[in-house]
């Protein structure tokens, strides 16, 4: 089963990460990701740029309204993922504990990435995305 762990952060956790060394975040977040390499559970694995350089469409209105990042609430917001296949959420939890994602507010969200299987197969765009997974070597 595949898991999507979401990296979290607030302000704080942010403010608390200014006077560190970038290098020494690459380098923790590095043997991380080469942790979970070499157990064979690491399919995907992205950083996300600052939200402030982003936009939010917002679908509430039509047409859709797009304003500038950051979020309405900078409450917590995702800085980026992983995406893991292992055997259960359990598995997940426990590589996710072991992420370098130290400081106030840091968090990282659990979440199991469905399956193409799951849907109706007999759906004409659930059979065209199947099409294009085994097209594209991803089934």
């Amino acid at each position: 089963m595949k898991y999507m762990l979401i990296m979290r952060a607030t302000d704080e956790t942010w403010a608390s990460f200014e006077g560190v060394d970038f290098s020494e975040i690459i380098d923790s977040m590095g043997r991380f990701n080469d942790e979970m390499i070499q157990a064979g559970v690491l399919v995907a694995a992205e950083g996300l740029d600052d939200a402030a350089k982003g936009v939010v469409v917002d679908y509430s209105s039509e047409p859709p309204v797009v304003t500038d990042g950051p979020y309405g609430e900078t409450k917590e917001l995702f800085g980026g993922f992983w995406i893991l296949d292992v055997a259960s959420q359990e598995e997940a939890v426990e590589w996710a504990k072991r992420a370098p994602l130290a400081g106030p507010g840091s968090k990282a969200e659990i979440r199991r990435v469905t399956s193409i299987d799951e849907f109706p197969q007999d759906n004409e765009w659930v059979r065209k995305e199947r099409a294009w997974r085994e097209a594209t070597g991803q089934l």
